[in-house]
């Protein structure tokens, strides 16, 4: 009997599921509210800077090297944007964030 396949290698996760390294991705500090603030359009670094409320230079650049190298942000002469796949994904939040608009008014 032939041994199954090993699940394909996906960068940021050893089980070869795609799911984990996305979540991986997106768990890290300052990736999720950077996709969020590009949501509306190109940003340069320091507006994105301003728009995360000021956080350090040098870890937003190691996230948006990161989304670069994933597919999901591109740089052009406007800033940082977000690619057809950031924005696919972004548009995913989109019922999440009704749900927390609802929660909040809930538990605020």
């Amino acid at each position: 009997m032939a041994k199954p396949a090993a699940p394909r290698s996906v960068r940021g996760s050893r089980s070869g599921r795609p799911i984990m390294a996305l979540l991986d991705l997106l768990g890290r500090r300052w990736t999720l509210r950077i996709m969020w603030e590009l949501r509306d359009g190109a940003l340069t670094s320091r507006s994105l800077r301003t728009a995360c409320d000021e956080a350090s230079p040098t870890i937003l650049q190691t996230r948006l090297t990161e989304l670069r190298e994933t597919g999901f942000v591109e740089l052009t002469d406007d800033g940082y944007t977000l690619t057809d796949l950031g924005r696919d994904l972004v548009q995913t939040f989109t019922p999440l964030n009704r749900f927390a608009e609802r929660w909040s008014r809930r538990n605020g």
